[in-house]
């Protein structure tokens, strides 16, 4: 890295997981992998953690004074690098660093003024991210790969030649699946016999059980599967697709193996330390398995790394069966090994998210809920609070998950539960008339209560801190309440489902061990995000609509509002109630004229019920905008009355992206959104027709103030083609003054290494990773994550993590 600077390196060390790494390697051993966190970068309290664990393993360990040391938050802040510095000097003079060589610094030569070389860090920290670009996928197995082709190689296996035919190539794709097969069943059969029936006379059923999981299991399962595998191959391989096929259900005990591989590793290396006797069996074990050449700890890296390869063999094998009658079934036995790849990842993955939360929840005094039941947690870390009724502004922690905000008071290194927020219950807001002010923690937002109660103002410390915490709520949002979660009838949840599940439309499985898609309560469907708009039509919520009154308008769901209060007395005969007050607006879902009940879902809690029918009316759509919503789209770029020329003069010196909403009174379409793109201000109409707001026919709204807050997320290129951008900037909240900026130095600069073009539809769940339409061209940055299932890339302007088998390279 010759072009790296200063901050760079403070960067890349402020989360902790270097450091450790550092220790590990000065002295492996010295610290436990286990207690690290290896990605930690939206989390403060993990980033925390591990320095935390750095620090006691340099004084415990290495016998650095407190003195020699530094407090967590001058590295995490960058409030004091020298002292980060100093101590990582103060390692490299130890006498273990030394006998490996390591050249320690400074050197005597070394006369710079440290102070101008860390004055500015700090501030530097305030404005950008952590370095997530330097590593956000740490492979647990690095040399996996090397392990397992050195074991399952097959030895008469010839490379492709020049002039072979596509038969002959598939023939030797074929050769390869069955003699890579055999050979990790001989290597399962040996794990086995060499080490599991000897080590069953030194270790208990416990140690027996979290070294070996399930590997029992998994060799019944590929006695079968080879022997499948070989029945096939005797009438020339026609049929093995049709075998990936059937064994894909009880391929999935992988997901289980795989996602305890990290503690088994830990538990063997554990006993190996810690008793003579289980060592020198294991060492006694190992010369019988190809005269010692692997460790168990090798070996045991085998299957995770077999049951991965299959998509891969099967795609080579694809390749060279494009003429073959079975192609369309190896298409299909393809996309089961992929589909299991990715289902066996996420498990993995919910397996270290399920960790993360433990420690959360260990963390968080008078916590009388499981904080699983809230989803993944988004981020984590201080930010001032002030209530509608409370207006003075407190020091909190938040951690974020899907369903909620928790809320802390900061106890030394622990935290006092405060308050529970349920985002279900709010809508979040900007307040960018705070951003005028550019002193440290004013710039804030607001989480609305829906029904008028209790809301809240959240105050970050810098713009960007701002920003990140504003996605990372509007992704968890779009988790709970997912945009399409009422298509076709349905009334998608995120849900956990107790068994693996298909999901209805794409048929492929709901991935990892909680939280893996959405329930129809109705009628029982599941579903992944991505997949909710091609569901087919709920069966029990399309019934009893035939010759309905309002069968015909369903599709739009009908809103009505509460001209009475309703709390469930008389109750619907048999029913669930809804409850609401007077102005309260329902969507209609089911609704006889002759009925005195209807069905409907309350629009501010999405909750739905039965009501009298007597209670509501028809609810009319006013474009005028109300003094709420005028106060509301104030903060959204609403400009009043402006002409055109005017227009372009304000925004023709903004930022692509700027935009603001300007009535136009004396022509038939009263409203305007103005938006600079590029280097020119567009204007596009705001159309008023049939009680319904647009400024496309395929999209309508019921509020100017729902059109600007749907635009704001989406991209204007859904109705007009050349304007491939989202109203990011609200023309009135622009800041007036210019902010310092920062260049990165190249060692951040992404490199495109190939591109993909997504196979599937793919719904991100959190802001690392990347949203994939079908079609879409990725431009891909890095493979690194690739043996978990991973790859970073770019698409649409967006960069993220997405699935790798979810494209195909071009």
């Amino acid at each position: 890295w010759p072009s790296a600077v200063v901050f760079d390196l403070a960067q890349a060390l402020r989360d902790g997981v270097l450091l450790c790494q550092l220790l590990h390697n000065l002295s492996p051993g010295s610290i436990d992998l286990k207690d690290i966190n290896f990605r930690p970068q939206m989390s403060q309290f993990l980033c925390l953690k591990n320095i935390r664990t750095f620090l006691k393993v340099c004084h415990d360990k290495f016998g650095l004074r407190n003195s020699d040391l530094f407090d967590p938050f001058d590295l995490f802040d960058v409030r004091d690098f020298g002292k980060v510095i100093s101590a990582v000097s103060r390692l490299s003079f130890h006498s273990i660093a030394q006998t490996k060589g390591i050249r320690p610094f400074p050197s005597e030569e070394t006369t710079e003024n440290d102070d101008d070389v860390y004055r500015s860090l700090e501030e530097l920290a305030d404005e950008h991210d952590l370095g997530e670009d330097i590593y956000d996928c740490v492979p647990c197995e690095d040399e996996g790969d090397d392990i397992y082709e050195d074991i399952i190689r097959v030895e008469v296996q010839q490379p492709m030649k020049m002039g072979m035919t596509e038969d002959d190539k598939r023939n030797c794709c074929l050769l390869e699946i069955q003699e890579t097969e055999a050979k990790y069943y001989k290597t399962l059969e040996d794990i086995e016999k060499n080490y599991m029936n000897p080590l069953r006379l030194v270790l208990t059923p416990q140690d027996m059980e979290a070294i070996f999981i399930n590997l029992e299991d998994l060799i019944k399962v590929h006695f079968n599967f080879l022997r499948a595998i070989d029945v096939s191959m005797m009438s020339g391989g026609s049929s093995l697709a049709k075998v990936f096929l059937e064994f894909k259900e009880r391929l999935l005990i992988y997901g289980k193996y795989c996602s305890h591989m990290e503690y088994a590793q830990n538990t063997l290396n554990h006993l190996l330390a810690n008793r003579e006797d289980v060592r020198q069996k294991v060492e006694e074990c190992t010369l019988k398995v190809q005269d010692g050449k692997f460790k168990l700890q090798d070996l045991l890296v085998v299957p995770m790394q077999r049951v991965l390869k299959y998509h891969l063999l099967l795609k080579e094998l694809l390749s060279h069966s494009s003429d073959r009658p079975e192609k369309q079934q190896l298409k299909e036995a393809l996309e089961a090994m992929q589909d299991l790849a990715m289902y066996i990842n996420e498990v993995k993955r919910d397996k270290e998210t399920l960790k993360k939360i433990s420690e959360f929840q260990s963390s968080i005094e008078n916590l009388q809920v499981k904080l699983e039941e809230f989803g993944r947690p988004k981020i984590d870390g201080e930010l001032k609070v002030r209530s509608i009724v409370n207006h003075t502004k407190q020091d909190r922690y938040l951690f974020l998950f899907d369903k909620v905000v928790i809320v802390c008071k900061r106890k030394g290194y622990n935290y006092e539960l405060k308050e529970i927020i349920e985002l279900l219950f709010h809508k979040m807001t900007d307040d960018p008339m705070n951003n005028k002010d550019i002193k440290k923690w004013s710039y804030g937002f607001y989480l609305i209560h829906l029904q008028g109660k209790q809301g809240f103002q959240f105050f970050c410390k810098t713009e960007e801190m701002k920003r990140k915490w504003m996605e990372q709520f509007e992704m968890a949002m779009s988790n709970i309440k997912p945009e399409k979660a009422n298509a076709n009838h349905h009334n998608f949840q995120m849900y956990t489902f107790e068994k693996t599940t298909n999901c209805k439309a794409c048929r492929m499985f709901l991935r990892g061990t909680f939280y893996q898609g959405y329930l129809c309560p109705k009628c029982g469907a599941g579903a992944h995000k991505e997949c909710l708009e091609i569901i087919p039509p709920c069966k029990i919520g399309t019934a009893g609509f035939r010759g309905g009154f309002y069968s015909g308008f369903f599709c739009c769901c009908p809103k009505m509002v509460a001209v009475q209060n309703y709390h469930g007395n008389p109750a619907p005969p048999g029913k669930p109630v809804l409850t609401f007050q007077i102005g309260d607006v329902i969507e209609l879902l089911r609704g006889d004229p002759d009925s005195p009940w209807w069905e409907g879902r309350l629009l501010q809690t999405k909750k739905s019920g039965y009501f009298p029918s007597s209670s509501v009316k028809p609810c009319p759509v006013d474009a005028r905008v109300s003094a709420g919503e005028e106060m509301e789209l104030g903060s959204l770029g609403f400009a009043g009355n402006m002409e055109r020329q005017q227009t372009d003069n304000l925004l023709k010196s903004h930022a692509s992206g700027t935009y603001l909403i300007r009535e136009r009174p004396a022509e038939a379409e009263r409203f305007a959104i103005s938006i600079k793109f590029n280097e020119e201000v567009k204007h596009i109409k705001v159309v008023e027709k049939d009680n319904w707001i647009h400024i496309t026919e395929a999209k309508k709204f019921e509020s100017l103030l729902e059109l600007v807050e749907y635009y704001q997320s989406h991209s204007l290129k859904e109705s007009f083609k050349q304007l491939d951008t989202t109203l990011k900037y609200p023309y009135k909240s622009r800041e007036r003054s210019t902010s310092r900026t920062f260049t990165r130095s190249p060692v951040f600069t992404p490199r495109v290494i190939g591109t993909a073009v997504a196979r599937y539809n793919f719904a991100a769940r959190d802001m690392r990773e990347l949203s994939l339409r079908e079609g879409d061209v990725v431009k891909i940055y890095s493979r690194i994550g690739g043996d978990q299932g991973w790859w970073k890339g770019e698409t649409n302007g967006r960069v993220g993590w997405f699935p790798s088998t979810y494209v195909e390279e071009e």
